[in-house]
């Protein structure tokens, strides 16, 4: 199999519109966050984003849930050696990335992202949204923001003990909050909306 492999009808790598990318675990940590997921899917979809995520169960489903409602396009990125290990792809997927290794995957997200949204999860949403900041602070200053009490925990705990701090060659301008899916919607509406490589 080749390094990027695409299933699905969309197989072209070029984006026609904006792309936002979503973190979260398979187990959410409440239904509330469950429920801002879909609302996040769906304000995405309705701001005219498509949809990239992990694929599986949890808050990644009740993202593409929402998104799919809206008729955007939801893709599952994944490791091509894991999928039969780790199940099927949640019903609300329409096309999928099977890529070689956890990097590629890493690299395929960020380097995809017009938006970046992460809400709580475990150490591979952990993993994401580290990845996330360290590429917004020295490559490219890609929007995330951060959803749900979870991620803002997480976020409160990251800044008090100094593993997340501006600088003025690091500034932190490219983050922001999102405790309610009215707070995240009211962000988009702000939010600058080129596309990657301008509009």
């Amino acid at each position: 199999m080749s390094a990027l492999h695409l299933a699905g009808p969309a197989t072209s790598r070029t984006r026609e519109g904006l792309t936002a990318v979503f973190f979260g675990g398979v187990v959410p940590a409440s239904t509330e966050e469950e429920d801002l997921a879909e609302e996040i899917g769906r304000a995405l979809a309705q701001a005219g984003y498509a949809l990239l995520h992990g694929g599986y169960n949890g808050l990644m489903e009740a993202a593409a849930r929402g998104a799919a409602s809206e008729g955007t396009t939801v893709t599952a990125v994944t490791l091509a050696g894991k999928h039969d290990a780790w199940g099927a792809f949640n019903p609300h997927t329409t096309t999928s990335i099977h890529l070689p290794d956890l990097g590629a995957r890493l690299q395929h997200y960020l380097e995809s992202a017009d938006l970046i949204v992460a809400m709580g999860g475990g150490v591979g949403t952990l993993h994401e949204l580290t990845a996330a900041l360290y590429y917004a602070t020295t490559v490219r200053p890609v929007p995330v923001c951060l959803a749900g009490p979870a991620a803002l925990r997480l976020l409160a705990f990251l800044r008090e003990e100094k593993w997340l701090y501006e600088t003025p060659t690091r500034p932190l301008g490219f983050l922001t909050v999102a405790d309610t899916d009215d707070a995240f919607r009211a962000h988009l509406a702000v939010l600058d909306t080129a596309p990657i490589g301008g509009a």
